[in-house]
């Protein structure tokens, strides 16, 4: 299948699901044109930056990654797309799960280790914390959720963990 065929494969998908309409991905595509100022079909982490909502958010760098599903360190139509889904009003709970562990998840390994958790919460608190309260978070978390006792949280474990929370309502 080549790219164009399977982009518009992957945009059919997203209109079947009821996560983006007709009318909504059009506004999207204007939305990315706008921020592809080079117009090279892909929208690259400086002009990633540019939107308001994500310049000034402490995990900036985490989103960018997310959204680039390739790895190629740009973001084409089809990722800004899928990666805006988790967002979506209509996006379902678990792709908002699945957005947020991939947040954690900096190796895309699917799991999310204690450097990863770490890592992430640094970002997030700064100076805030000192080192070692930050680690003494993370390695509380980690015991308190990781119920396969392999040192790590798995998607379950992760999902069994913020169940409790508002994060995906």
């Amino acid at each position: 299948m080549d790219q164009g065929a399977l982009k518009l494969t992957i945009v059919r998908f997203l209109c079947g699901r009821r996560l983006v309409s007709g009318p909504e991905l059009m506004r999207l595509k204007k939305r990315f044109m706008k921020l592809d100022k080079d117009g090279s079909g892909s929208i690259d982490k400086d002009e990633f930056l540019q939107i308001p909502q994500i310049a000034n958010n402490p995990l900036a760098h985490r989103m960018i990654a997310i959204f680039d599903e390739d790895g190629s360190g740009t973001v084409d139509f089809q990722e800004f797309v899928g990666g805006l889904s988790a967002f979506s009003s209509k996006g379902g709970r678990d792709e908002k799960l699945r957005f947020a562990f991939k947040v954690y998840d900096m190796d895309r390994d699917g799991y999310i280790s204690n450097g990863e958790l770490y890592l992430v919460l640094k970002q997030m608190v700064g100076n805030n914390l000192k080192d070692q309260q930050l680690q003494q978070i993370v390695d509380k978390t980690i015991m308190e959720a990781d119920k396969d006792g392999d040192g790590k949280l798995s998607f379950e474990e992760f999902t069994n963990m913020v169940a409790s929370t508002d994060i995906v309502k």
